[in-house]
């Protein structure tokens, strides 16, 4: 079995106001690339075989501290691209209310059956990215490797690994924090969820007084 480490990118440009930030290339804001650094120095100690990231740039950056650590290769692949969020690209919620209210609330009511207007299926995106968590399995067996990408990626493919539906996702885990970790054991017939959304600060603090 391996041991996957899934985290959000670190605090981005679009953090403050809340805006949908799907396949947007945002940069992270100070506070995101002191968090990439945190979880850099978790990443030295944490017996890490590879890191692997999204090919946003948010996630490439923060990922690339955790690799420099370790002294490993960064790894990238598109499947672990965050949802596009079509229409909602860069709008606050307020925004979408404004411009398709209707929409937004059959969203909340079931977020993969009436997803945002012009934006991914989830159903099709929890495959693309599962399938490469699968890959990272038969490339990495008995290793825990550190796979950076996106909040709502993360939490489609926790439903999908552990049996819950797909449109509970946002109800099940409501959020990711930045640079969280949440570990999961996985082999092609079962998963584990080890670890929920830690946060990387608290994790730090605990090493530094043991």
């Amino acid at each position: 079995m391996t041991r996957l480490v899934l985290v959000r990118h670190g605090e981005t440009e679009w953090h403050a106001e809340n805006r949908y930030a799907g396949v947007s290339d945002i940069a992270l804001t100070a506070r995101g690339l002191e968090q990439a650094q945190q979880l850099a120095t978790w990443a030295g100690t944490a017996g890490l075989a590879a890191v692997w990231t999204s090919n946003l740039t948010r996630a490439q950056l923060t990922a690339t501290a955790c690799a420099e650590a370790i002294g490993v290769p960064l790894n990238v692949d598109e499947r672990l691209r965050e949802l596009d969020f079509g229409h909602a690209e860069g709008l606050t919620r307020a925004e979408m209310h404004e411009q398709f209210p209707e929409a937004l609330q059959a969203f909340r009511e079931d977020p993969v059956a009436d997803h945002l207007p012009g934006g991914e299926d989830p159903t099709e995106a929890v495959r693309r990215f599962t399938g490469c968590l699968y890959d990272l399995v038969e490339r990495y067996p008995g290793d825990r490797v550190l796979v950076v990408a996106h909040t709502t990626a993360i939490r489609l493919a926790l439903c999908e690994l552990i049996g819950a539906p797909l449109r509970d996702y946002r109800r099940i885990f409501p959020s990711v924090r930045n640079c969280a970790l949440t570990e999961i054991r996985l082999t092609r017939e079962e998963a584990a969820l080890l670890e929920f959304n830690t946060p990387i600060e608290s994790i730090n603090a605990v090493q530094e007084t043991t």
